[in-house]
């Protein structure tokens, strides 16, 4: 299981980076709804249903399920919600994934931010903070991230986080259904 002692981190124009918790599929579920468009070309093809509360209930649970195993943090990007017992609005996710132990101590990050609120600094400031928990609170060496080619905006991201461009994989993530190329960056964490 993971142990992770900073899960709420204040990031720009009020958003807060914390923990995915147990009760977010409907939220999460809104926040793929409303961002489904903007989604679209950096992500998989999507089921009709993918933006339902029963979809994102089992994807919250498989989530939190790799937190136990140790395999994977699922963070969310939450505002809050307007009137005071409004659940939390989440506006995007951070997740580190595919998290390998021994040798390697490395992982995967993947993200996307609300359409609203890109341009902010808040996924920079996002991703900065989760290089520092995948480093002090993880014990990982390395975070690996990749982007579509003509991702420029999340390449700057990753870049003002100190990640480092190591190379260019052919055909890696099906995306919007076709197979894309992704460059790929890495960030390490230990000297």
């Amino acid at each position: 299981m993971l142990v992770v002692t900073s899960p709420r981190v204040p990031l720009p124009d009020g958003v807060v980076l914390r923990l995915l918790a147990p009760d977010d599929a409907r939220a999460l579920a809104a926040a793929y709804a409303r961002n489904a468009e903007h989604l679209a070309p950096w992500e998989p093809a999507r089921a009709d249903d993918f933006a339902t509360e029963r979809v994102q209930a089992v994807r919250v649970e498989n989530l939190l399920a790799g937190v136990q195993k140790g395999s994977a943090l699922p963070l969310v990007l939450v505002r809050p919600a307007p009137g005071a017992s409004a659940d939390d609005e989440i506006v995007g996710t951070l997740t580190v994934s595919g998290i390998t132990r021994g040798a390697f101590e490395s992982a995967d990050l993947g993200y996307w931010t609300d359409r609203g609120l890109q341009g902010r600094g808040i996924m920079s400031a996002a991703v900065s903070a989760v290089v520092g928990i995948a480093r002090d609170d993880l014990g990982l060496h390395r975070l690996q991230a990749g982007t579509l080619p003509e991702n420029e905006r999340s390449q700057r991201v990753l870049a003002r986080a100190g990640f480092e461009r190591f190379g260019l994989a052919r055909d890696y993530l099906r995306i919007a259904g076709r197979w894309r190329d992704h460059v790929l960056f890495q960030r390490i964490l230990h000297d």
